[in-house]
């Protein structure tokens, strides 16, 4: 850490001061873990046992609800057991880790959503290349390069706030480690440095935005050509995908492209891309997603029925 810094541990604020909050948020936020996990855990399932998992489409989605479990476990289950303690701490190391994590996971997050839009993009505007372009071999390389991608991303995060010097307030008004809350505690004018954030991390979610918008732009002018069934079948998947995508990246946009007026609500913004769109995305998928739906079909009533006979 250095002679600049004699900060050891952090105090988090979190989320509301009031005791009585805490305590109903203690069960609301309990129960939205549990069906994160549970939620989760089910698309990992049924798309693991179905023919789903041949699809370049949910070769992904099975990532996604992977990455989904874990960036929430890297905040959630401490933000529970902090709602029921009076003096929260995080000690220096634990909050460098919980940063590098949030960032990794939220990143690969990011790129898989990206790489199921460029999948909708070949299937349904390249249909005769599409199980070329999209084999199982590329599909396992977008799979690697997001996570590399994401380990550089999450380390410059770290890498910033390491060289930090924090001499005296060690209180971040937030509900864990993240880079902005922590660049308001050092002691060091780092207005260069939040350039460099909001140029990396907020400019790279509103370019993915905008992409991601003008491939679901080409898609669906691609789709008034189909068929109505045709046109029906893929709106549902990709009907599916927008909603994540905007649930995801707007709030993660307006968290790190900061404004005066979102300078102070960063932990509320953070709450949709750590706890919200997580627990959403599974019933999302689910629910609006016909190929979903045929899968928990046979792969779970089948078993059920196999059971009980």
């Amino acid at each position: 850490m250095g002679d600049r810094n004699n900060v050891t541990e952090f105090i988090l604020l979190g989320l509301f001061k009031y005791q009585e909050v805490k305590e109903f948020c203690f069960v609301f936020f309990s129960l939205c873990y549990l069906l994160i996990l549970m939620g989760n855990i089910f698309i990992l399932i049924t798309v693991r046992f179905s023919q789903l998992n041949e699809q370049p489409m949910y070769f992904f989605l099975r990532y996604l609800s992977f990455m989904d479990v874990c960036l929430t476990s890297t905040v959630v289950p401490k933000l529970i057991v902090d709602l029921l303690t009076h003096r929260i701490t995080i000690s220096y190391n634990n909050c460098m880790a919980q940063m590098f994590y949030g960032h990794f996971f939220g990143a690969s997050e990011v790129f898989i959503l990206v790489a199921m839009a460029f999948d909708r993009y070949i299937a349904i505007c390249k249909p005769l290349h599409y199980m070329v372009i999209m084999s199982r071999q590329v599909c396992c390389l977008i799979v690697v390069a997001s996570c590399i991608g994401a380990f550089f991303h999450s380390i410059l995060h770290v890498l910033i706030t390491i060289q930090l010097p924090f001499c005296g307030p060690n209180k971040i008004d937030h509900y864990f480690c993240d880079v902005f809350p922590l660049l308001k505690l050092a002691c060091m004018d780092t207005f260069l440095l939040v350039i460099v954030i909001i140029t990396t991390t907020g400019m790279l979610s509103i370019l993915t935005f905008l992409a991601l918008v003008i491939s679901y732009i080409i898609i669906l002018n691609t789709l008034r050509t189909h068929s109505s069934e045709g046109r029906r079948k893929a709106l549902s998947t990709c009907g599916s995908h927008i909603t994540v995508v905007i649930m995801f990246f707007v709030p993660l946009i307006f968290t790190y492209v900061p404004t005066s007026s979102s300078l102070n609500e960063d932990k509320v913004f953070a709450l949709f891309y750590t706890i919200i769109a997580p627990m959403f995305n599974p019933l999302i998928y689910s629910l609006r997603n016909t190929d979903m739906k045929n899968a928990v079909r046979k792969v779970w009533l089948q078993k059920l029925l196999f059971k009980g006979k």
